[in-house]
């Protein structure tokens, strides 16, 4: 992944010390196991644990003449060794090293995205906490649609990111597992037990039946996984650009002094974290498909994962990492206008008190159908007013559609002004917030 979308905790579990790293903790790992079975001696074994290493430049020389970085991999460890190199690499197949510390790498990466995904929780709670009663106008297909508080909006993101964290979760239990089973699976030339000792040693888990590699739908499910978080990271990240919008404007990514908005046009303040986020979702999904592709390998195994594997597992946490804490940090430091925010809601002139108008005229014995005729045709009026640039209140500040209703004769004689004023009220909407955060934030 490019240095400008990496953070180095994550990238660090990507490089190639980090990639031969992990094959050599898991050969060490099998080296211990075949000493507690009995195989190697102590003072061999000891040598191997004590001495054994590796370096990448030695390993990309001998890769240039082997065309087989496994075999580059245990050459070059085995000259940093003596006699007791014999023992190194026995028994098993080069999937056995490759896929057993892939799962390390990805274990701990994912442990990563686990935090990344807590940080979020908090800060969304936090703001979520801040705004519980901030009034803001809920949209429908972009349209306004009734009163709803900004904490809510919130409220609804952490619940999503909480049946993420969960997946998460669950995910890393498919992906934590390894094999020493040998070039076909069947444990010819290594014992069960073999195996059982070195996934303990390593913090794995065995995978209960492989054949010469991890089967891949672990992979794919990763993939998804992740490619999942990044559209909800994209979905809040999409939120906040529509809130920015100069005609919206009730929310900003924080503009720190000295930032610049254009080359052209010095007064800009654009949502550039927020569209980066949604481009770099993108990605995060786009290597799904190639993970997915992954599962069918030919019999026992192919090769045809190897070379997508090297681009997506590291790029997709890579990237998603990088995104959320950018998502983060939108998030920790996002400008909220309440002002604004009532500005909209009172800007279609009542509108959205309609279904509560709508709800109230069945209760005066009027039909479905005769309420919703009574409480669209003002609306309509309200509208046509709207769309000539007129104002939606009168002098003494009443919404343009509460005087339409209240100079309708077919609706006064089901609802008096009182009733009909009372549907003008925000409380209504905002009573059960404080039980569904009770509900979200347990």
């Amino acid at each position: 992944m490019i240095e400008r979308y990496s953070r180095e905790e994550m990238a660090k579990n990507w490089t190639m010390q980090a990639k031969y790293q992990a094959w050599l903790d898991v050969e060490i790992a099998v080296v211990k196991a075949w000493n507690k079975l009995g195989l190697i001696p102590d003072d061999d074994a000891q040598k191997i644990v004590d001495n054994a290493g590796f370096s990448v430049e030695r390993i990309d020389e001998i890769e240039a003449v082997t065309r087989h970085d496994l075999i580059a991999f245990t050459t070059s460890v085995s000259e940093t060794l003596g006699d007791e190199s014999r023992w190194f690499h026995y028994g098993m197949t080069s999937s056995d090293t490759v896929d057993s510390a892939v799962a390390l790498q990805m274990t701990a990466s994912l442990k990563i995205i686990i935090e990344d995904t807590k940080m979020i929780m908090e800060s969304i709670k936090k703001r979520a906490m801040e705004h519980k009663m901030t009034l803001m106008v809920g949209r429908s297909h972009g349209i306004h649609g009734e009163p709803i508080t900004f904490g809510l909006v919130l409220a609804v993101w952490y619940d999503e990111m909480a049946r993420h964290l969960t997946n998460l979760e669950q995910t890393m239990d498919v992906i934590s597992v390894g094999q020493i089973s040998g070039a076909m699976g069947n444990f010819a030339h290594a014992p069960l037990e073999l195996e059982e000792y070195a996934m303990e040693e390593l913090g794995l888990k065995p995978a209960p039946a492989s054949n010469q590699v991890i089967q891949r739908d672990r992979y794919a499910r990763l993939a998804t996984t992740l490619g999942l978080l990044a559209s909800s990271i994209e979905k809040f990240a999409v939120q906040v650009r529509h809130w920015q919008r100069t005609e919206v404007y009730e929310c900003e990514e924080y503009f720190a002094k000295g930032q610049k908005g254009s080359s052209a046009m010095p007064h800009k303040r654009n949502p550039i974290l927020t569209e980066n986020i949604t481009g770099l979702a993108r990605m995060v999904r786009a290597y799904i498909t190639p993970a997915m592709e992954n599962v069918a390998l030919w019999h026992e195994r192919d090769i045809s994962h190897s070379s997508t594997e090297r681009f997506w597992l590291p790029d997709s946490f890579i990237t998603c990492d990088f995104m959320m804490h950018r998502m983060n940090n939108v998030i920790a430091n996002l400008t909220v206008m309440p002002e604004n925010m009532m500005k909209n809601l009172n800007l279609t002139g009542g509108l959205v008190f309609s279904q509560r108008v709508l709800l109230e005229l069945p209760k005066a014995g009027v039909s479905r159908e005769d309420a919703y005729r009574i409480v669209q045709r003002n609306a309509m009026k309200v509208w046509e007013e709207i769309q000539q640039g007129k104002s939606t209140t009168n002098d003494e500040g009443e919404s343009l559609y509460l005087q339409y209703l209240l100079a309708d004769d077919e609706l006064r004689e089901s609802l008096s002004e009182e009733q009909i004023r009372e549907c003008f009220n925000f409380d209504y909407y905002t009573k059960n917030v404080d039980a569904i955060f009770r509900r979200v934030f347990k």
